[in-house]
């Protein structure tokens, strides 16, 4: 691969007899940067290659689209943040400890300068001159005989990556490698062998083991073929954040129309006869940089996705304020449907979720409101509640939609997006809500399950009141887990048992039980007739 001045290859093989590698690495450009990541899968965890490849994906995708108001440093800390978090609560609820675990080495190339981050013992060295230096910092903790690392991507709920940058010179070799390739180096070898770039570089390792690797061995090589201007990093994007918005202003050929709500934020307008969706930043986001970055992130995720079930999300190049566009959708917001339109939204929505992980997004508050029925399928709306999954998000959402954990500060799962749309669907059906409305600041009990469906929507069938029950109910045992567990039903759906009502008489529900009750309570009184 070759991108103007660079010159980049990378390579890997399995240990011994493996057929698979738990390292993960790819090199990606886009515009005016490069970046290159490897990292290698802690062996002794049960996912370590999802973990390394996930991680790898993930900061890649990352850059693709990098926030216009971050530095390179910036997107590097909020990212390996983002996704260390996700590892961690991934293993957390899977396995109850951290079994998603990675080492990380990151760099990311603009113009003239490096920038790079690692976590755990991967290792970033330069090549220079014929002389070697290492950029990246161990982190190994030594106990008498053995050694172990003290950081790794998913070993904590907080992670912080060791951040360096530098300038770079022409004819400079950049090597990113797993420790199965420099524990079987000296620091001449690598002088010597990394110009040969990465494929010889790890067969020369290979080589010395008599092509029986110890440990699995990777190596992406960067090479700096000739100097171009320093960069500054300038990307922080600095624009102005309005606060006098008024109808009829015009800002950049767009024309306010009508606010659309309360704090007039987000604005209906005009640009030439066709109409648009502008939302500005909170006023809280020129004094407060957290707001700011939620904000960031909400444009950031609204560019990165590009389903039709979503509005398209526009950032214009030339603006001269802080806002983003977003397709205007013509419909309403979602009310009463029939049972067929219902399981076409169900569908929808699960479809939605689903692609979502794929950037490790959840829609954070699915609801009616964030619905629109357009008459021929539905969209769903609202960038800014996104979150990547298992994340805590201090109840971001809205109370009555809040699965029973999350108000018990547990991570954003499958599991509570699953409830919400459930909660959506119920009140889609019957215009009540399973467990009541619940206020915010509330702190409901969720001890009586809801009425099935089918009670108050006679339409219903008796398998989708069992799809509905067990996407509502607040047992997170008896709870759908995933999506596609959802999606298998609706496909199979003559296969699902009717669940029985949970209020009916006990001859309905249990017969069995009911006679069993039944026998022994008569047999216990003909003792006590004949005792007495």
């Amino acid at each position: 691969m070759e991108k103007s001045n660079l010159n980049v290859s990378s390579f890997g093989l399995a240990k011994g007899t493996s057929l698979l590698s738990e390292d993960s690495f790819d090199v990606k450009s886009f515009d005016n940067l490069t970046i290159a990541v490897l990292c290698d899968g802690v062996g002794s965890v049960k996912e370590a290659k999802k973990a390394s490849s996930k991680t790898v994906k993930y900061l890649i995708n990352s850059f693709r689209l990098k926030p216009e108001s971050w530095t390179i440093s910036k997107t590097l800390e909020e990212s390996i943040k983002a996704i260390n978090q996700t590892l961690y609560f991934e293993s957390i609820n899977e396995y109850g400890q951290p079994e998603f675990l990675t080492t990380l080495a990151v760099v990311v190339i603009s113009e003239n300068r490096i920038y790079g981050a690692n976590l755990g013992d991967s290792r970033i060295y330069i090549v220079r001159d014929d002389e070697v230096s290492l950029l990246s910092n161990d982190h190994i903790l030594n106990d008498g005989n053995r050694s172990y690392l003290s950081k790794a991507i998913g070993m904590s709920e907080k992670e912080t990556p060791y951040i360096f940058e530098n300038n770079l010179e022409r004819n400079d070799y950049i090597l990113l490698c797993s420790d199965g390739l420099y524990n079987e180096l000296d620091n001449n070898e690598i002088v010597e062998k990394t110009p040969l770039m990465a494929t010889s570089l790890v067969k020369y390792v290979d080589k010395k083991r008599f092509g029986n690797l110890i440990d699995d061995v990777s190596a992406v090589v960067v090479r700096i073929l000739e100097k171009s201007k320093i960069s500054s990093d300038d990307s922080s994007e600095e624009l102005e954040i309005l606060k006098d918005l008024r109808k009829g202003i015009n800002i950049d050929g767009f024309y306010l129309k009508s606010p659309l709500d309360a704090k007039k934020r987000v604005w209906l307008v005009e640009n030439m006869g066709d109409e648009y969706i502008l939302k500005f930043p909170p006023l809280e986001a020129e004094i407060s940089q957290k707001f700011l970055n939620l904000y960031v992130r909400e444009v950031w995720n609204g560019k990165r996705i590009k389903s039709t079930i979503f509005p398209k999300v526009i950032v214009p190049g030339e603006r001269t304020a802080r806002y983003y566009l977003m397709e205007k959708i013509d419909g309403e917001p979602l009310n009463k449907v029939s049972v067929d339109r219902g399981i076409e939204l169900l569908r929808t929505l699960l479809t939605a979720s689903q692609y979502l992980l794929k950037f490790n997004l959840v829609h954070g508050d699915i609801k009616p409101d964030n619905i629109i029925d357009t008459g021929d399928d539905f969209k769903l709306v609202d960038f800014g509640s996104m979150t990547e999954i298992f994340s805590i998000s201090n109840r971001a959402g809205t109370p009555s939609f809040l699965s029973p954990e999350r108000f018990k500060g547990e991570p954003i799962s499958e599991q509570s997006e699953i409830f919400a749309i459930g909660v959506t669907l119920y009140k889609t059906f019957t215009g009540i809500y399973p467990y009541g409305e619940i206020e915010p600041f509330q702190n409901p009990t969720f001890k009586i399950e809801p009425k099935l469906v089918s009670e108050i929507n006679k339409a219903v069938p008796k398998w989708l009141d069992t799809v509905i029950s067990k996407m509502v109910t607040a047992s997170t045992e008896n709870r759908y887990k995933h999506y596609s567990e959802i999606l298998y039903d609706l496909k199979n759906h003559d296969n699902i048992a009717p669940l029985h009502n949970p209020h009916a008489p006990l001859l309905e529900r249990d017969p069995i039980k009911f006679y069993k009750i039944a026998f022994w309570t008569m047999v216990a009184g003909n003792i006590l007739q004949l005792i007495f």
